[in-house]
């Protein structure tokens, strides 16, 4: 190779696992910035990347950061925008693909830990879990009968996208002797079936589950896509679930339907807006159990993320294609770039 390929990241939490794999590759230099403070530092230290490994928290980030029309028409060398994690609201695709950059994310590696938390969720609060220890702390002169929670045993689970996630999901939710709808417009009810669901409609999974739980991304065709029908769709009693994205369900709309008592209440790992402002309706609600988009936040998860990563980083820089292609449409340019770039004479 002409030219060593350059990674750069900034010092937002990562775990060491990616430092580590990718510095004992004698031909990939890995550099590590300070958060630059402002577009043109950013465009300055970025200018000469080929991998760009960016957060895929948005909300822990500037928007300066983010992988645009701009910063990529400020980057011409960059073969590649990784996000380190599942999601990636940072990078526009579109613009990515227009400028022959591959986008990559590390879909799976924490599939196993967000299965957990999701289980953890629908726990608190049928049992309500979360609302008994608040209640314990502060209060007394209240009977065990005001808490009395539900059993999940023989209820009724749909599944909204059945992926990585979503099946680990349903193996999880069996256990518990739960039956397994799931809607994923990209599967086949055979493959839906052999991922331990029974395929349905949207809006049958709507009107028959007990819980419904998201395990979908957040794109033009999902963003919204729980709304306020959505929610007067669904059981009365149901319980809603989401370990997703903020910005696929409709915040107030849900609000109102748990303020009804239409719904008895969510699980929410994921917000518009994170974390969400202390005065947000849905943290008002007893039967809500609110987290900080933490369910792919354990050891385990982070360490796997971090291996994932490095080693799509190192294939795609020795031209292999990446197992994990966002835009996969992106591969015939990318290869062109790749010769023209790095096998370029020094």
């Amino acid at each position: 190779m002409s030219v060593t390929p350059r990674v750069v990241r900034f010092d937002s939490w990562v775990n060491a696992a990616f430092d580590e794999r990718l510095r004992s590759e004698p031909d990939i230099e890995l550099q590590v910035h300070a958060m630059p403070g402002s577009p043109e530092q950013t465009h300055q230290l970025l200018a000469q990347a080929h991998v760009f490994h960016v957060s895929a928290a948005k909300d822990e980030i500037p928007s300066h950061v983010f992988v645009t029309d701009t910063l990529l028409a400020a980057c011409p060398s960059l073969l590649c925008a990784s996000s380190y994690g599942a999601g990636f609201d940072p990078i526009d695709v579109q613009a990515c693909t227009r400028a022959g950059v591959a986008v990559v994310n590390q879909s799976g590696g924490n599939a196993v830990s967000v299965a957990e938390h999701t289980l953890g969720l629908m726990l608190s609060v049928s049992h309500r879990i979360a609302e008994s220890d608040r209640r314990l702390r502060r209060e007394r002169g209240f009977s065990r009968e005001a808490l009395t929670g539900t059993e999940m045993a023989g209820k009724t689970i749909g599944l909204v996208g059945l992926g990585n996630i979503g099946r680990r999901v349903a193996a999880l939710a069996k256990a518990f002797g739960l039956n397994v709808l799931a809607f994923d417009p990209l599967l086949s009810t055979d493959e839906i079936r052999s991922r331990g669901a029974e395929p349905s409609s949207l809006e049958s999974l709507l009107e028959r589950s007990d819980y419904v739980s998201l395990h979908c991304p957040r794109d033009a065709s999902t963003r919204g896509m729980i709304d306020a029908r959505a929610f007067a769709r669904m059981k009365p009693g149901a319980v809603f679930i989401s370990t997703a994205r903020g910005g696929i369900h409709d915040e107030a709309a849900l609000g109102q339907a748990i303020a009804s008592g239409h719904l008895a209440g969510a699980g929410l790992d994921v917000w518009d807006q994170e974390p969400p402002p202390l005065d947000h309706p849905l943290l008002s609600c007893d039967t809500v159990v609110a987290t900080f988009h933490t369910a792919g936040v354990t050891h385990e998860a982070r360490r796997n993320m971090a291996s994932i990563s490095a080693d799509q980083i190192v294939r795609l820089l020795h031209g292999e294609r990446p197992p994990r292609l966002i835009n996969p449409e992106v591969w015939p340019r990318y290869l062109e770039r790749f010769e023209a770039i790095l096998r370029r004479p020094a």
